[in-house]
Parts: structure tokens; C-alpha cells; sequence
């Protein structure tokens, strides 16, 4: 898309095409069958803009609220890289804690963090390098009603002094798709770390590894409703730990860090057993679940937490150990059939097995439902049968 299309997309003639292309896809017309509809009346690039936004609006619906996302604007790589906003709106209340009234967006893409900012009362600014990200970017802004303006430019030029925080999310993509390389980023890891010298977030890929965290600086790895989405870099006053895991839900959030207790202790597997959030896993405070369970670790390099004490957590998913099974295959294989059990789930850590191989090898077939854990334990492979109890 290009910025002429945009104007005319946001522009009286294109929001009422964009309506037109909604309801299409609202009776069930196919997205060929809109689009040979819509070409009738408009041309083939507006028909596309208008089929394009209707869609990437019903897919938004996973990342923003149905109702923001039904008045949003976006572009594919643009609301792929979006924060979901819980997240966001997590990340805003920390500014709002910190007492930061300003914020400029290094990078906004289509908004959503400086959607989240506004919304909690900060002043915000965004830029793009992308004209029509940033077009978005300030669309979406007052598509829902906040302050805030977007622009494009290129990040690496500005003077971000009169704000109170810089933001930036670099964009992890190139011509071979995504990266893990902070090298390959955009802006360059060069320009996250000049930028960490102030106070300052920086969204990363929560596959950053624990050495490239400057010094002084916190790690934040967030995860929602139990996937783990991202990890941030909190610099300068924003900074309030070394390590933190944060997990957010719909009823909530929690957090720990590594200033909380902890406990190493490996011991045999107890009546209940611990399955660690993937945020707390990376941000490598098992042990202080362990110690929040009155337990300790099944094994020093595997992340599973056993206790003799019931808990439900937010850090973890619960278990209640039920018996040791066999743990290899054929003896597993009759252990199960002799319990009727038909519909398993497989749960394993430390162990080469993939779950979906391994339960079509063992062609299991009776009425029973049951969970198994598939790991290691003072260095050889163990089986439980596992109950789930409470909601994390």
C-alpha cells in the first residue's frame, strides 16, 4: 500500500469502501469473492487497501480489544510485530509508576504501545521509518479518541531529550524474514544500547541471551495467559532489579525477580510437582518458585519444582504426582492400556520425545484421560502420571 491509497482509505469515500468490504466478509463471502465484488466500484489497488484492513481487523482481535481492533488500521508485518495489549498496558502502568509523563516511540509500527501510553495519560510521540506504519500509527491514535501524534522519520537522528523515556521496538525482520540476531536489527543493537545510556524501554526478542543485557540494566521477560511473548530492557531510573518475570492474564499479573527468595535444593520428586512459566524459566528464577512452593528443583538443570505443599501459582502450571510409571516405551505402552487411559497429554523437559510421535506410537484407545511428565531425575529418565489442579 502506498501513501496515496492510505489517504484515500482514511478519507470519507475509502472508510465507507472500508464498511462495504466488512460486511462482505460478515456474510461469508470469501476474500477472491469480496474482492471481485469490490472491484465493481473501486480500483484494484482501493479494493485491495479496503479487503486488506477488513481482514487484518478480524485477525486483530487476538492482540487488541475486538473493539479497538474493529476501528484500527494496519499492515501485516505491522500488526505481527504489534505488542498484544495486555502487555502493553502492563508496560504503560510501569512508566505511569516511574512518574514519566512524556514518551517518544522510536519505531511505533501501527501504534499499539503508543496506544497503550495515551490511554494511561502519558503524552505521547511516535516515528517511523515506514510512511504508512506511521500514517497508521497516528490514524489509530485518533481512530480512538487519544492524544498523541506519529511521524514519519528515522529514529536514529533524533534528539529524544526532551521526553521523559525513549521506546523502541526494532524491528526484527529482514529479506530472509525474522531474525534472532540482535546485530540484524533496526534499528541496530548499537542504537539500543546508546539508547539504554538514558531512561529508556527497549522491546526485545525474549530469546535475548542473559550476556547482552548491559550492565545496570533490568530484563524483563513477559508472557500472557501463559505464552511468552517478549522480553523488555528497563534503563536509568526505570531500572528497579536485575532480572524480572512478569505473567499477565485476563484476571491479572504477577512478578518475581531475582531479589526474592530462592532454593536450590534438589530433592526426589514429592506429591506435588511444579511446571515453571516460560518467563520465569528465561528469566532464570526456577529457584525462586521452588522456594514459593516450599520446594525445590527435580534436577539442578531442568526446570521442574517439586514440593510436599499444595499451591496453585501464577508462576506455575500444578500438579498432583499420582504414581511413577515406566519410561520406556513398550512398558508405558502397557502401563497405560491397563488403566484404560485413551486421551493423554504429554508433558517432558530434558528428554528427546515428541509428544505427538510418541502418542501415535502408542496407539492408545481406552475411555480414560491422563497427563504424563517425561524428564530426568538425579541423571535418568522418569515417567508420572500427573493430575493439573488449580489455574495458574
Amino acid at each position: 500500500m502506498d501513501l496515496p491509497t492510505v489517504a484515500w482509505l482514511l478519507s470519507g469515500p475509502g472508510q465507507e469502501a472500508l464498511l462495504s468490504a466488512t460486511a462482505l466478509l460478515a456474510e461469508g463471502f470469501d476474500e477472491l469473492s469480496a474482492g471481485t465484488r469490490l472491484r465493481r466500484e473501486l480500483t484494484g489497488d482501493q479494493a485491495a487497501a479496503v479487503l486488506t484492513q477488513a481482514v487484518l481487523r478480524r485477525r486483530a482481535v487476538a492482540k487488541f480489544e475486538p473493539a479497538d481492533a474493529a476501528r484500527m488500521y494496519f499492515t501485516a508485518d505491522g500488526l505481527e510485530q504489534a505488542t498484544r495489549h495486555r502487555v502493553a498496558t502492563h508496560r504503560a502502568a510501569r512508566l505511569v509508576a516511574a512518574e514519566a509523563r512524556t514518551l517518544i516511540d522510536l519505531g511505533c509500527g501501527i501504534g499499539g504501545d503508543l496506544v497503550a501510553c495515551a490511554r494511561a495519560g502519558l503524552t505521547v510521540a511516535g516515528v517511523d521509518l515506514d510512511g504508512v506504519r506511521a500514517r497508521f500509527a497516528g490514524a489509530n491514535l485518533q481512530a480512538l479518541g487519544l492524544g498523541g501524534a506519529a511521524q514519519q522519520a528515522d529514529a536514529t537522528g533524533l534528539d529524544t531529550t526532551p521526553f521523559d523515556v525513549a521506546f523502541a521496538d526494532p524491528a526484527r525482520r529482514g529479506g530472509r524474514g525474522r531474525s534472532f540476531r540482535p546485530e540484524d536489527w533496526t534499528p541496530s543493537w548499537d542504537f539500543v544500547e546508546a539508547l539504554l545510556g538514558r531512561d529508556a524501554c527497549v522491546k526485545v526478542a525474549p530469546g535475548i541471551p542473559h550476556t547482552l543485557v548491559p550492565p545496570g540494566v533490568e530484563a524483563e521477560w513477559v508472557s500472557d495467559e501463559g505464552d511468552l511473548k517478549e522480553a523488555a530492557l528497563w534503563s536509568g531510573r526505570l531500572a528497579t532489579t536485575a532480572r524480572r518475570a512478569t505473567v499477565v492474564r485476563a484476571t491479572g499479573l504477577a512478578t518475581l525477580t531475582d531479589t526474592d527468595e530462592t532454593s536450590d535444593e534438589v530433592r526426589p520428586v514429592g506429591r506435588f510437582l511444579y511446571e515453571p512459566d516460560d518467563a520465569v524459566i528465561r528469566a532464570g528464577l526456577v529457584t525462586a518458585v521452588a522456594a514459593g512452593v516450599a520446594g525445590g528443583l527435580v534436577d539442578p538443570h531442568l526446570a521442574y519444582v517439586t514440593s510436599d505443599a499444595s499451591f496453585v501459582t501464577p508462576f506455575a502450571r500444578s500438579y498432583e504426582v499420582l504414581e511413577e510409571l515406566p519410561h520406556r516405551e513398550r512398558a508405558l505402552r502397557e502401563a497405560l492400556r491397563s488403566r484404560g487411559i485413551g486421551a493423554l497429554t504429554i508433558k517432558k523437559r530434558g528428554v528427546a520425545v515428541v509428544p505427538e510421535e510418541l502418542r501415535r506410537r502408542l496407539a492408545l484407545s481406552g475411555e480414560q484421560e491422563a497427563t504424563i511428565v517425561l524428564t530426568r531425575a538425579a541423571g535418568k529418565g522418569v515417567c508420572w502420571l500427573v493430575r493439573p489442579f488449580g489455574a495458574r
